[in-house]
């Protein structure tokens, strides 16, 4: 095989490795939880679930502000929702959220039970029924997204609300369409991979799609803030555990399916089965399709089949696919971006000048247009809008400091990604292609070594690195990548260390004038998850100490200044 195990750097002085380099100073963040909290009797919330609770009638008139699942962020007054867990039953934190303040708890019948029970010699007392109200119902967790809607005044109503799913391209489409809106004249908010954002402000949340109870709150706050209309990415994920529940999207956009999640959902069809939850009456009033594969072209016909309102759309339109209602024509692939002409169902024509590259990036451009236009917004603000959008978070990010050679950083971490984006930089790139990569642990193994083969075909330098390693042995990843390495003939010179800052500093060393590098797979992210510990690591941040000393070492000592 030919491949290079890189020694650690024996140079003193050397860039900081993953173990050492800093975060990026934290912005002020809003509370996830509104300002103004809303008083509901539990006695109300308790009818939501009629025929499947229990409730005292001294409890009826208890009132409840906030609903949470997690003991920690119990405020006074909350729900705590007491729900069974993957180790562990949340009744176990029940004395520690009564404490913080809970009015109430909602549980399920071996929640109920252990609540009524006597405290045994591992756990420290429990509140028993008498106690406080408790909601005892079948399934809890299908209730929280009704729940939470009833608590936090029902802020969905209130807003345009645009759903996006898709394996590849969610962040990307609704970042577009934040810049589409507020040039459209709505103050917007979104909820993603990269955060949620109240007209510009960062609201503090964990996950892609937050849990059911957290995403009210923050479709609160962002109706506090102002915020007419919300983008927001939509998980598979989230649909199954019932994330989105008590969100009536107005339109639904799907993009694409790839290989992703295969160790959650166990194959690709129930993979797909769980995203076409989204494309249902109950959930959505109108769907946009991307009809570009397979997966969009079955989904179009199941929608209908529903009889649900849908538009179609496609940017790579051949012989095997169907019309679509959105389409584009005069592409013109630029190296930092785009121009092409929007073409919609009634043939109107619109040019738009997008400032986002790669090639790929068209596609979800019309995407976003398309469900924006389908939402009730004029096509030449919507395009005027998505042509302003630019420098999204860890998504094709370029990292320059006037080098002779592009440094771009790029979120990619599944098959189909890591193949798009290096087809879009090829033609973009006048000498070689380097690319850092690693895939990260206690996620589908399969797709390692297709990444890893993908990566050898398509580049001229592959590092094989760490990415997240999570509590998997991290030479075993990387021996998964190697493996589809070894399947590709001829491949990319191979490298493989372990550690990602070297990998990175390797690749900036090899780099010549007219190179790409691309270091894929974490894009926006600002730490490294190691064996349980989240060390700080930041791709950008580390590829630009990087560049800087590449250059610092290439510049010409100063000229000492000569005396009389």
């Amino acid at each position: 095989m030919r491949r290079q195990l890189a020694p650690s750097d024996p140079r003193p002085g050397a860039a900081p490795t993953s173990r050492s380099t800093p975060l990026t100073s934290p912005t002020r963040l809003l509370d996830p939880r509104p300002v103004a909290a809303v008083a509901v009797r539990l006695g109300d919330l308790a009818a939501l679930v009629e025929g499947s609770h229990r409730l005292s009638r001294s409890a009826a008139d208890t009132v409840v502000s906030g609903l949470t699942l997690a003991s920690a962020d119990v405020r006074a007054g909350d729900l705590y929702a007491a729900l069974p867990g993957k180790h562990t039953h949340g009744v176990r934190y029940a004395p520690a959220a009564v404490q913080a303040g809970a009015a109430a708890v909602l549980t399920d019948e071996v929640g109920a039970a252990e609540l009524g029970a006597p405290p045994d010699s591992t756990t420290a007392e429990r509140p028993t029924l008498a106690q406080v109200p408790v909601v005892v119902a079948d399934d809890p967790r299908a209730l929280l997204g009704d729940v939470a809607a009833e608590v936090y005044g029902r802020p969905a109503e209130r807003l345009l609300m645009i759903g996006v799913t898709g394996t590849q391209g969610k962040t990307t489409v609704t970042y577009l369409m934040e810049a589409a809106l507020r040039v459209a004249g709505r103050t917007p908010g979104l909820v993603g991979t990269t955060g949620s954002l109240a007209d510009g402000q960062r609201i503090a949340s964990r996950l892609t799609t937050p849990e059911a109870p957290d995403l009210h709150a923050l479709l609160a706050v962002m109706r506090e803030q102002g915020v007419s209309a919300c983008a927001m990415e939509v998980s598979s994920h989230a649909l199954v555990q019932g994330r989105v529940d008590g969100v009536v999207f107005d339109v639904a956009v799907f993009l694409n399916l790839g290989r992703d999640h295969l160790d959650f959902h166990g194959d690709v069809d129930s993979y797909f089965a769980a995203k076409a939850q989204l494309f249902t009456p109950q959930r959505t009033v109108r769907a946009v399709i991307d009809v570009g594969d397979a997966w969009g072209r079955r989904l179009a016909a199941e929608t209908a089949q529903r009889g649900l309102p849908h538009t179609t759309c496609t940017a790579s339109p051949d012989i095997h696919e169907p019309a679509a209602d959105w389409t584009v024509a005069e592409v013109s692939v630029r190296s930092d971006g785009s121009d092409f002409v929007i073409v919609g169902p009634a043939g109107q024509r619109q040019a738009v000048r997008l400032l986002l590259p790669g090639s790929f990036n068209v596609r979800n451009a019309l995407a976003a247009v398309a469900a924006l236009v389908e939402a009730g917004l004029p096509l030449t603000q919507v395009a005027a809008g998505i042509g302003r959008a630019s420098g999204l978070p860890g998504r094709m990010e370029l990292v320059d400091e006037g080098q002779d050679f592009s440094a771009i950083v790029d979120y990619a971490h599944k098959p189909d990604a890591v193949e798009a984006v290096l087809v879009a930089l090829r033609p973009a790139t006048a000498g070689r292609l380097l690319v850092v990569l690693g895939a990260g642990g206690d996620r589908d193994p399969g797709k390692r070594p297709l990444m890893g083969a993908i990566a050898a075909r398509r580049s001229d330098v592959l590092v094989v690195t760490d990415d997240n390693p999570r509590t998997e042995d991290p030479a075993a990843i990387r021996s998964q990548l190697l493996a589809g390495v070894d399947t590709t003939e001829p491949h990319a010179e191979l490298v493989e260390e372990p550690d990602r800052a070297v990998a990175i500093r390797r690749a900036v060393s090899m780099a010549r004038a007219g190179d790409t590098v691309l270091v894929a797979g974490k894009g926006h992210e600002t730490g490294q998850e190691v064996a349980g510990v989240v060390h700080p690591f930041d791709d950008r941040q580390v590829l630009r100490v990087m560049v800087r000393a590449r250059l610092d070492q290439e510049r010409p000592p100063s000229t000492p200044a000569v005396g009389p």
